[in-house]
């Protein structure tokens, strides 16, 4: 899954920030990005902390850039240009104020082209992440929102098995409008992964056999779905067997272009993708990329706080390679 990322990501030499610069988990996965080649990790904090860090952890990144937020020698305009971008929201003394923050700080080198892309979230929470990507970054033309997908991921010996699944991590009870853009941005998500999309919007109904509020919203998604004229096949509502199993499809949903054979899953909120991702993943052993954040004009991702190293290796080539 990894091979061809890292193959492109070698050539290109992209900078990738990491706003929790003293965290074991980052300086191990630093250290393995750089001296393999793949990334140029730039870590945020005091250098003499980070340095410590390292060597309590036996990770050295003496070769690896380190930026101190509250000693930067370009502060300066950052913090003009951070204003011009909240004007009317916050000035300049708030700005340096947030500016101490490595969230703010490190979101602010990727919207002046310092760096090409942001993880974090080790420790910081989702919103932390979010919120300044959200006021600074901004949303991509044509993007209303933020979503979030995770990529399901199991090897077997018939052939790897690769899913999509969103929004699980962002949104807490989408519309009907943001479901089918999550559905849209999903669905987009995937083809960077190489999967072919098939969208089922999921629900407790197959195509009417279930009635309710949550129902009718699922349906409606559906339909301004594929009255957008997207350039794949979607439909909506289905119960997930409908959509996962052939056999199940035949009785519940036939005709279906989707129905038995979806490999991206649109759920009706934030409590049902999150626990189906994380049922997917516990007990089926499927590994869970993300969450991958959607619709910015830059790649900014989020981490779990019980994410590994081995995690934020993976998910720092997944952020780089999404530009």
């Amino acid at each position: 899954m990894f091979e061809p990322m890292i193959a492109a990501l070698k050539m290109q030499k992209r900078r990738i920030v990491f706003t929790e610069g003293t965290d074991p988990r980052i300086l191990e996965a630093a250290n393995r990005l750089h001296h393999e080649g793949i990334l140029t990790p730039v870590l945020l904090g005091n250098p003499e902390e980070i340095h410590d860090a390292a060597i309590a952890c036996n990770w050295p990144v003496d070769e690896i850039e380190k930026i101190d937020p509250r000693n930067y020698e370009e502060l300066d305009e950052m913090v003009s240009k951070m204003a011009e971008l909240r004007k009317g929201k916050m000035d300049e003394a708030a700005c340096r104020e947030a500016l101490k923050k490595a969230n703010y700080f490190g979101t602010m080198l990727v919207k002046m082209g310092k760096a090409d892309c942001l993880l974090g979230g080790a420790t910081y929470s989702t919103a932390d992440t979010v919120r300044p990507a959200l006021q600074l970054i901004k949303t991509r033309p044509g993007s209303k929102i933020v979503s979030s997908c995770f990529i399901l991921f199991r090897e077997a010996k018939e052939g790897n098995e690769m899913y999509a699944m969103g929004d699980c991590a962002i949104n807490l009870d989408p519309n009907e409008e943001e479901l089918a853009e999550i559905a849209c941005e999903t669905a987009r998500t995937a083809r960077r992964f190489s999967i072919d999309p098939r969208v089922a919007l999921l629900s407790y109904s197959t195509l009417g056999s279930g009635s309710g509020e949550s129902v009718d919203k699922v349906r409606r998604a559906a339909e301004k779905l594929k009255a957008m004229n997207v350039d794949f096949p979607a439909d909506g509502e289905l119960q997930f067997d409908a959509a996962f199993s052939p056999v199940v499809a035949k009785t519940k949903a036939p005709g279906s272009a989707v129905a038995g054979k979806a490999n991206v899953f649109i759920f009706p909120d934030i409590n049902a993708g999150n626990i189906g991702y994380k049922i997917a993943q516990r007990l089926g052993g499927f590994e869970a990329f993300g969450p991958i954040l959607q619709g910015l004009n830059a790649p900014i991702n989020d981490l779990s706080r019980g994410c590994n190293a081995d995690e934020v290796y993976k998910m720092s080539i997944i952020t780089a390679a999404l530009i």
